[in-house]
């Protein structure tokens, strides 16, 4: 059972995280219990921790774990009374799956993660703690580094994850996949989760930080195992293949100094050309295995803007055309205003303003940064420099990061319209060169 000797603490971390996952997976499905699984799965870890240095790794990890973590659980079980009737049952069902092999994949034990992500992003659960659960238990992150992620103090992170394992036991949340007939309608949820968490990462909505590239690289690893999870589920490979195809661009997103750097001024040898050609590839999957999905049809999207040389190479054309299919499977403020601006570097910047001056009224836009920039940016393009300053200013007020906050305040000065004291300039605006 024993085998090499553990060579770095990092890679030790690097394969608890790899693990953990399943292993709460494995145990909540034998014990019907969270919290009690995630309690054996630490101290399983920690037993790890102790013995790994110095007798080394064992052959399969991942088996030893799963079983020094069902002896704590029922320990745990034995030392409470409460749980006395329970035990019985529970320790037949956990011998029932540590005796049953994951049919077809060779693994040493089986990987019911699937179950997981379904029950984290069930939709009886808020949509924050399906993220922050989701990151928790999948992605093996501590409650501080969750936190973090949502930029939100330890504490109310903490109790927001206590109230959603609460809500799970109350509300009777099945761990399970979902049946045949249900799994089209719950999939989505599951998806959502993993590309909000994504888009938070490439794009953050807040902070010193343009880009958290830890938390768009732990979102395509989960997306990675969801697909081997569910290889055959089209818009799965679609919302991998769309993530790859944008965070191949993150070298080139921004400065030296952190600057934003926008697709048209992007150095494109900086793009990772091994993502975009596995994204390529996951594209055509996602668009000739049954019907297209929207995560398929904005991957596309992606591909086309990865595989132009420059933006006036750009296939523009198609992008709008592929903008109306996503219009059509799923309308919404945000999807017109993406299309506007693809009609715009189609046919022109009047062509598009018409286009967002239509969307005013929208309540989701009013709020929404990017409708306010794309304005600014179209109104600057046809030289009405006061209403593009306006536009620029009520952009400075939603913005959420730094650098953003900079490269609009750039394009404020850049017409001439500025004040000093505007709202939303920086406090070194005084530095700053325009254009």
């Amino acid at each position: 059972m024993e085998g090499r000797a553990i060579d770095t603490g990092a890679a030790m971390e690097a394969l608890f995280r790899e693990e953990r996952g399943r292993l709460l997976a494995s145990l909540t499905r034998g014990f019907g219990d969270l919290d009690l699984a995630e309690e054996a799965a630490s101290e399983a870890i920690e037993a790890a921790l102790a013995h790994w240095p110095a007798h080394g790794v064992p052959s399969r990890p991942g088996a030893w774990l799963l079983t020094t973590a069902r002896r704590k659980a029922v320990d745990r079980l034995r030392r409470d009374q409460a749980y006395a009737a329970r035990l019985a049952v529970m320790y037949v069902e956990a011998g029932r799956a540590a005796s049953t092999p994951a049919e077809g994949t060779g693994a040493e034990f089986p990987d019911e993660r699937l179950q997981l992500f379904f029950t984290c992003a069930h939709p009886a659960l808020p949509a924050p703690a399906r993220g922050a659960l989701t990151l928790r238990y999948l992605a093996g992150l501590t409650t501080a580094e969750v936190a973090r992620a949502f930029l939100v103090p330890t504490a109310t992170m903490a109790q927001r994850i206590v109230r959603a394992k609460r809500k799970i036991r109350e509300a009777r949340i099945p761990f399970r996949v979902p049946d045949a007939d249900e799994l089209p309608r719950r999939l989505p949820d599951v998806l959502q989760v993993l590309y909000s968490l994504f888009t938070e990462g490439y794009a953050a909505s807040s902070g010193e930080e343009l880009q958290r590239p830890d938390l768009a690289e732990e979102s395509i690893r989960l997306t990675r195992i969801l697909r081997r999870l569910l290889p055959s589920e089209h818009e799965v490979a679609g919302l991998l293949a769309l993530m790859l195809l944008v965070h191949a661009r993150r070298a080139a997103r921004t400065g030296p100094d952190g600057e934003l750097v926008l697709l048209e001024a992007q150095d494109r040898g900086l793009w990772d050309r091994d993502l975009i050609e596995e994204g390529r590839v996951l594209v055509t999957e996602a668009l000739t295995e049954g019907r297209a999905g929207v995560y398929g049809v904005q991957a596309a999207i992606a591909a086309l803007h990865d595989e132009a040389v420059d933006v006036a190479s750009t296939d523009w054309a198609q992008i709008v055309a592929l903008y109306d299919v996503l219009l059509a499977l799923a309308p919404s403020p945000v999807v017109r205003l993406n299309r506007a601006v693809a009609v715009a570097m189609r046919d022109g910047p009047e062509a598009g303003l018409v286009l967002l001056d239509e969307l005013a009224d929208e309540e989701r836009l009013r709020h929404h940064h990017p409708y306010a920039a794309a304005r600014a940016e179209l109104l600057h393009r046809l030289g009405r420099l006061p209403e593009a300053a306006a536009a620029y200013q009520r952009a400075l007020e939603l913005v959420g990061t730094e650098p953003e906050r900079r490269y609009l305040w750039r394009r404020l000065r850049a017409t001439g319209q500025a004040s000093g004291d505007a709202a939303g300039a920086p406090e070194d605006s005084g530095s700053e060169q325009g254009g």
